[in-house]
């Protein structure tokens, strides 16, 4: 995998950083960079407008405990990625501290169909941003038109320009960067609707940490940091800075946003604009000029976090497989890469992008990473010795992935509006255990056995 600062850039920007100069090393800027390049993605331009609608005035606050969850899971990534660095990440850290089961197996199954899940929302977010450049009756169309537009040509652009990933992600990530702190001083500079972020006008408390839940996704991304570890030049000094620091960095930075957007829309416009709430806030604040700057550095970070999951899950696909949980035949490189699953990832996200709601999306993919952290933490309690870690800390973090997946569901479930997404998520878990189970079967292959570290 790599970044984009985002789930995009996430990959790509290790990729940059790392396989661009062969003979370098990651010093703590680049690598601190990937963490929040992972982060910052296409996830915040798709999901705010939706975040508000569940939350309201309690949005920030929203953000901010999304992101605590995200710094206590940090640390069992910190203390694992330390201890076993190197590309192999999650898949790695959860072979490590289970075996190749079948319940592992379909963990890491289940962490590709949340990569499926996250090209779906950046695509979703790309089609939604772009239509929003055309008259209102004409949307619905266009968002189609960008979002199957998007993923085919990035696939294509993966297959036949891979060195142009790479080497566009660092400019797709200062560019994004760069707008959405011109986003924030523009929005905070000028007359906001400060009444909005009152207590007045929160959510009852689990239907706030639900809400934050749902946007969870939106932290998943400094799990990439992992994948990059092993061309870390002081992992003992940058890893922590990268990781903490990151999450940290990135909370500030979503709460200003969600300010920024609850002071300048009110609730029932943010229901209006929903799917582009960051690009009407603009307009609110900053004229046409700044509708068109945020939907260009939506159709940028978008596109690039696109870009760069393709770029990663190419090569999950491939270290699962090397860990005898996917079909040998994903080991080999198609024109010299892992585009197996490339493939893979886009027929499916072209499915869920056109036809499953966005809340039910944003579901699918919060829930998937949560449950995934969940095992991520569980594995470094088991492993916390080996890891030199407080032990106590993973398990809280743990209790705090397990909870919030719960509290997600129950939200969901309480709503008739969206009860039946929660069939979508059963159907994405049982999905990958099915399939790790079928596998099995066919191949023969008993737990533990098979696998390559």
């Amino acid at each position: 995998m790599t970044q984009d600062a985002s789930p995009d850039d996430r990959e790509a920007s290790s990729s940059a950083d790392t396989g661009a100069d062969a003979g370098s090393r990651l010093g703590t800027f680049s690598t601190l960079s990937i963490g929040i390049g992972g982060m910052v993605g296409g996830g915040i331009f798709a999901v705010t407008g939706l975040t508000i609608e569940v939350t309201r005035g309690a949005a920030p606050l929203g953000f901010a405990i999304a992101g605590v969850v995200a710094l206590l899971t940090s640390y069992s990534y910190l203390k694992l990625t330390l201890r076993f660095p190197g590309q192999g990440g999650t898949v790695d850290f959860l072979n490590r501290a289970f075996g190749t089961g079948i319940w592992t197996g379909a963990a890491n199954i289940l962490l590709l169909l949340s990569y499926v899940v996250l090209v779906a929302i950046y695509a979703y977010a790309f089609g939604s941003y772009g239509a929003s450049f055309f008259p209102e009756a004409e949307r619905a169309f266009w968002r189609h038109v960008g979002i199957n537009a998007v993923i085919v040509g990035l696939v294509l652009v993966n297959a036949l320009g891979p060195q142009l990933v790479v080497r566009s992600e660092n400019f797709f990530n200062a560019a994004k960067m760069l707008l959405l702190f011109a986003f924030i001083v523009a929005g905070l500079s000028t007359p906001m609707e400060w009444s909005r972020l009152g207590t007045e006008n929160f959510v009852s408390p689990m239907g706030l940490v639900a809400g934050a839940m749902l946007i969870f996704l939106n932290y998943e991304g400094f799990e990439l940091i992992a994948n990059a570890s092993g061309e870390v030049a002081n992992p003992k000094r940058t890893l922590p800075i990268a990781y903490m620091g990151g999450v940290a960095i990135v909370i500030v930075l979503y709460v200003l946003i969600a300010m920024v957007v609850v002071g300048h829309l009110s609730f029932a416009a943010v229901a209006q604009v929903s799917d582009h709430a960051l690009s009407a806030a603009a307009e609110s604040s900053a004229g046409r000029l700044g509708f068109v700057a945020i939907g260009a550095a939506a159709l940028l970070a978008t596109s690039s976090a696109i870009n760069a999951t393709f770029f990663s899950t190419g090569r999950l696909t491939y270290i699962i497989a090397r860990s005898g949980e996917l079909p040998r035949e994903l080991e080999r490189k198609v024109l010299g890469q892992h585009l197996e699953g490339t493939l893979i990832t886009a027929a499916l996200s072209l499915g869920i992008a056109n036809f499953v709601p966005l809340e039910a999306i944003a579901t699918m993919g919060s829930a998937g990473f949560l449950l995934i952290f969940a095992a991520v933490n569980i594995a470094n309690v088991r492993l916390a010795r080996e890891t030199d870690s407080h032990a106590w800390i993973s398990a809280l973090a743990a209790l705090a992935t397990v909870l919030a997946v719960i509290l997600l569901c129950v939200q969901v479930d309480e709503n008739p509006a969206t009860r039946r997404h929660l069939w979508i998520l059963v159907g994405m878990i049982t999905g990958s255990f099915a399939f790790e189970f079928g596998f099995r079967r066919w191949t023969g292959r008993r737990d533990g056995a098979g696998g390559k570290p």
